[in-house]
This record gives C-alpha cells, structure tokens and sequence, in this order.
C-alpha cells in the first residue's frame, strides 16, 4: 500500500535552513509528480512545490519561491524540500503527497517550527 514518510522537521532560527525528506513506497513513483504541502497551526493545508515525474519541472508557492527547492531521486523514491531563509510564518506541518491523489492517504508529516 501506499506509504509516504516525511523526515527531516525541527526547530530553526529565522534565517535557517532545512531539509526535509519524504520516502516513498507502494506506487509507480517515477512516473507521479510529487508535492509539499503544509498546515499551518489553525489553518488549512497549503500547496506549496511541486515537481514533474521526471524532475524536469518544479513549480512553487509565490510565498516560498527563491526559498525552498523541491527535488527527488528517483532511484531512491525520495522527495527533498530544501528550505533556506526561514522564516516564521513557515512554521507548519509539513507533508509531500502525489499529484492528482484521490484515495485520501497522507502521511504523518513533519513538524518545521522556526522561532527565535
């Protein structure tokens, strides 16, 4: 069955860097694009970049553009969100999903908090 893993969270000062990694299993990986989203405490879940099968192509949320860079291996069915210049408003649970997922699966996610 589908299995998404997400890693890598923690507490960062404003101006620090994470990476954040998602393991992948129990699907035809490299031929779905992939995501990170993120909720927030007391919002919604939010799309924030996105990356083609093939990694070709990566598209991002205007809030995060410049910031973070999404990428995946596929060999290794791994998506990473590189995350520079934090700030605090990106503090949030953060997720990867498939692109076009209808079955209702996340994983658990991976807490980011950046605080001073």
């Amino acid at each position: 069955q589908v299995q998404l893993v997400e890693s890598g969270g923690g507490l960062v000062q404003p101006g620090g860097s994470l990476t954040l990694s998602c393991a992948a299993s129990g699907f035809a990986f490299t031929t779905v694009g992939m995501n990170w989203y993120r909720q927030a405490p007391g919002e919604g879940r939010e799309w924030v970049a996105g990356i083609m099968n093939d990694g070709t192509m990566t598209t991002y949320a205007e809030s995060v553009k410049g910031r973070f860079t999404i990428s995946r291996d596929n060999a290794k069915y791994m998506v990473y969100l590189q995350m520079t210049n934090l700030k605090i408003e990106d503090t949030a649970v953060y997720y990867c999903q498939r692109t076009g997922a209808l079955d209702g699966y996340w994983g658990q996610g991976t807490r980011v908090t950046v605080s001073s």
